[in-house]
């Protein structure tokens, strides 16, 4: 029995960290708030709770409900798609405009306003639902301990958006220069197109 729960854990694990790792809107907007130290661990710590939640829900049966359901996954798609092209213009517009950088490295903003964009970020983005709901969920249905599987995938979760929260607030002297938060700024912007069009292309 022990050798399927930790059979279990290590899949629901390494899938977790598969897809949370990659290069994302997520993860990228955590690095920057890290970068700035501007409420980066309860940014990180709201991320690891949506996760968990997403997870958990899509392994105990909402893939199911969503695979189903082409009108809520149609408008999940196309409210994504709008946030990520207004994000990324606000992105590119910090890049190409030196008083807008300056001011926003001087600045801090809100800690209602930071959450509010977190959340955004992390439940206004498709690839969140496709990936934490509907494949990790559907790929937990099929082990021997959905719980076991689950909690592996939650913790690679928890793991890496601690060393993206801490890592980033620990080299943020060497990040936080002008020409870095230029270039920070236009690789989240491409992203966030190159994100938006695929989903275009999909729709």
């Amino acid at each position: 029995m022990w050798d399927s729960y930790i059979s279990s854990y290590i899949n629901g694990a390494l899938i977790g960290a598969g897809l949370i790792v990659a290069i994302g809107a997520q993860n990228a907007f955590v690095l920057a708030q890290s970068v700035r130290r501007e409420y980066h661990w309860q940014v990180a710590l709201t991320c690891m709770l949506c996760d968990a939640v997403l997870i958990t829900v899509g392994v105990f049966g909402l893939a199911t409900v969503l695979a189903e359901n082409h009108t809520l996954l149609a408008a999940v798609r196309w409210g994504g798609i709008a946030f990520l092209l207004w994000y990324s213009v606000k992105a590119l517009s910090r890049a190409l405009s030196p008083q807008g950088l300056y001011a926003n490295q001087n600045r801090e903003r809100s800690f209602a306003r930071v959450m509010a964009t977190t959340l955004a970020v992390t439940l206004l983005n498709p690839h969140v639902y496709l990936d934490t709901v509907l494949l990790v969920g559907s790929l937990g249905a099929q082990q021997s301990s959905s719980a076991a599987y689950a909690a592996g995938a939650v913790n690679a979760s928890l793991l890496w958006f601690t060393l993206l929260a801490g890592g980033g607030a620990l080299l943020s002297r060497h990040l936080a220069r002008p020409v870095t938060w230029r270039i920070l700024d236009v690789l989240v912007a491409s992203m966030m197109l190159v994100l938006a069009f695929r989903l275009i292309q999909t729709s």
